[in-house]
């Protein structure tokens, strides 16, 4: 083919021997390196800054030195199959009927595994839609110890989860949660006060009240939703609950002197 280095003839005569166009030659020699070098900035920059979108994107890159206009951005990004992570849908819609309980982990030192449990409901991405999925996390150990998706918001599903946790033997002394709908039901609340648990609920707009089950959906979302494309219900349902195996029995902790959450909980 094309040699470069030619001693006697050109690039552009042998190109024209060849019947090949010259600047095809160089878009492959030239500018396929500079597109893959460029997916992955695009790549590392999505990933630590999920909610950017194409504009924001190039605008960064842009900061950083590379000569790019947002239509690249864009089409790269499509072809990466990658997008902002938009501003969720509501899953703490509170009902003003609803019996509200004080927030009871304020100057709390939580001590010991089951002493208080945390949930809460996030939202998972598909082509089809949003699904739901709701986490019951032990806060001393951050031991997930119950979990489900649902195409749903219904109180329901919620309480079924957490019988589901209950049924495994333990339980907590505290149970905190927002105010949304789901928590605030009449199934939810006696499910809760059944067991003899106290209810512990988060101010309104306080997401820092719960703040160990945000983390937790961070660390989720960042290390693995983010990374994938689930088609289905199901293979959301099966790949997340992988991911949460390995996070409970085999992701290390530095708040927990780098042991894993079941070695705390479970010991």
């Amino acid at each position: 083919m094309v040699d470069p280095e030619h001693p006697e003839l050109s690039v552009r005569r042998q190109c024209s021997a060849l019947g090949l166009n010259r600047s095809n030659l160089y878009y492959r020699t030239i500018q396929a390196p500079d597109e893959l070098e460029l997916a992955n900035e695009i790549h590392e920059l999505w990933l630590s800054m999920p909610a950017y979108g194409y504009r924001k994107i190039t605008a960064e890159l842009q900061r950083r030195g590379c000569l790019v206009n947002h239509k690249r951005i864009l089409r790269m990004m499509r072809d990466m199959r990658i997008q902002a992570m938009y501003p969720r849908p509501k899953t703490s819609i509170s009902n003003r009927e609803h019996k509200k309980y004080p927030y009871l982990l304020r100057d709390l030192t939580i001590s010991y595994p089951d002493h208080v449990w945390a949930t809460d409901i996030t939202y998972i991405k598909l082509p089809s839609g949003y699904v739901y999925l709701i986490a019951i996390i032990d806060i001393f150990s951050r031991f997930i110890v119950g979990w489900g998706l649902s195409n749903t918001l219904e109180a329901d599903f919620c309480v079924e989860v957490l019988k589901g946790a209950l049924q495994k033997g333990t339980k907590p002394v505290i149970l905190n949660t927002d105010q949304g709908v789901q928590f605030t039901s009449i199934a939810w609340i006696e499910c809760v006060e059944k067991g003899l648990i106290q209810v512990s609920m988060d101010g309104i707009g306080r997401w820092a009240d719960n703040i160990f089950i945000e983390r937790f959906w961070r660390t989720l979302k960042h290390e693995h939703v983010l990374l994938y494309c689930f088609e289905t219900l199901k293979a959301a349902r099966d790949s997340i609950g992988r991911f949460i195996d390995l996070y409970n029995h085999k992701r290390l902790h530095q708040s927990l002197g780098y042991k894993t959450p079941a070695e705390v909980y479970l010991t």
